[in-house]
């Protein structure tokens, strides 16, 4: 019917739009990184006609983007770890096992999502130094466990909510105990959620630029996303190198958007329609 049809383009047209603003910075980075120095100066808008993949073999040697892609896979991966392991084992204890003061906890939980790093990042950064944590891995790491894991929590405890006690109760009468619960009964049934929260957490630390500039000034230090702040100011004037650079950083999380969005979209709304 024309009503059905006119309204099917009302959505339409508006996220096509959406989607080529959104799809027009990623090609345009891939363009001008395959573009050489000179044919970017002279037409930064043309469409390159070979692909050089000198700027990206410059920006992954030379520049130093492999160290930094490194260090964001070693800090990123152990904070994941640790966000899962404490996040479950909260959402454990505050969904299944009642304790006085676990709703006190849980809405102080939910207090710290809405304080931005911004407030408390300066008595963040006199602590961290105070305690020798500046610049090192376990600084980071710890810094994006204390940072994500309200997240962590809130989502996993609203995900175990809707679990019935009675499976925790009948386990309990078995014989096992509080650690064998959570163990054998509650992470095989907590797959989901700790996918879809794992994702999640692993693109807020991917991402990061503000905590770990904070968190390691060295140069040798940097993680993937600051090494990138840094090539636009260093390589100014080499326009395709900072491109490339840029290029290198978002493929991981491209990669995961497109293979893993339907879990990250269970994450975002487990919090909403769980619980």
């Amino acid at each position: 019917m024309p009503g059905r049809r006119l309204s099917k383009w009302v959505v339409a047209v508006p996220m096509a739009v959406l989607a080529l603003a959104t799809i027009y910075p990623l090609v345009f980075t891939a363009n001008v990184a395959m573009k050489t120095r000179r044919d970017y100066i002279l037409d930064r808008f043309s469409l390159t006609g070979s692909l050089n993949w000198d700027n990206l073999v410059t920006a992954w040697t030379s520049v130093g983007m492999a160290r930094y892609f490194a260090n964001s896979l070693v800090v990123v991966t152990a904070s994941v770890i640790l966000l899962l392991l404490l996040g479950s084992m909260a959402g454990f204890a505050l969904s299944q096992l009642p304790f006085r003061g676990s709703k006190a906890l849980f809405l102080g939980c939910l207090a710290a999502l809405f304080i931005p790093f911004q407030v408390i990042m300066v008595p963040f950064a006199r602590v961290m130094a105070d305690s020798g944590l500046i610049d090192t891995y376990p600084g980071l790491i710890l810094a994006y466990v204390a940072q994500f894991l309200p997240f962590t929590v809130f989502l996993m405890t609203s995900y175990y909510k809707t679990i019935p006690r009675e499976i925790v109760d009948a386990a309990r009468i078995d014989g096992n105990t509080v650690y064998g619960v959570y163990r054998r009964i509650m992470l095989p049934m907590g797959t989901p959620a700790l996918l879809s929260v794992g994702i999640l957490d692993t693109l807020f630390c991917w991402n990061d630029v503000l905590i770990s500039l904070l968190m390691m000034p060295s140069a040798d230090h940097r993680t993937l996303m600051v090494g990138v702040t840094s090539l636009r100011g260093q390589y100014s004037d080499d326009i395709p190198t900072f491109a490339s650079g840029v290029l290198i950083a978002a493929v991981p999380v491209l990669m995961i958007y497109l293979f893993l969005q339907r879990q990250i979209a269970d994450g975002v709304t487990a919090g909403s329609t769980k619980g």
